[in-house]
């Protein structure tokens, strides 16, 4: 496992165990800039416990996992948290919503891409 991954994973864990919460929990100052962000993208308020902070506490678990030696796990996990930010993305745009809720995402939305692709388990050895 190479520095440059674990450094991502954690950063990555960080970023959504943090979001994730702050979305399950309705934290007040995230509120102030969520609420009105998930009005304009037309995702309901009852959406931050499940799905939106449930998968990202997940995501964030599953790297977690990951990083303790269950690499499959840290795998799809990875993987969930490139395609939630896809979409994410895509909630944004179809209303043309471009506040910093939409370029926040694409920073997780990097930081997931960057821990897939750094992930021991897909990386290919070729020292025969």
């Amino acid at each position: 496992m190479s520095l440059a991954y674990e450094v991502t994973a954690i950063v990555t864990i960080a970023a959504n165990t943090f979001s994730g919460l702050a979305a399950m929990t309705r934290l007040k100052p995230i509120m102030r800039t969520l609420g009105p962000a998930l009005d304009r993208a037309g995702v309901p308020e009852t959406w931050l416990v499940f799905p939106i902070g449930a998968l990202k506490v997940a995501g964030a678990l599953g790297l977690a996992l990951g990083l303790l030696g269950v690499p499959l796990i840290s795998t799809a996990s990875a993987a969930g948290l490139v395609l939630y930010f896809v979409c994410a993305l895509y909630t944004h745009l179809r209303v043309h919503d471009f506040v910093p809720q939409f370029y926040l995402a694409i920073v997780f939305l990097a930081l997931a891409v960057t821990t897939l692709t750094l992930d021991p388990a897909l990386v290919v050895n070729s020292r025969g």
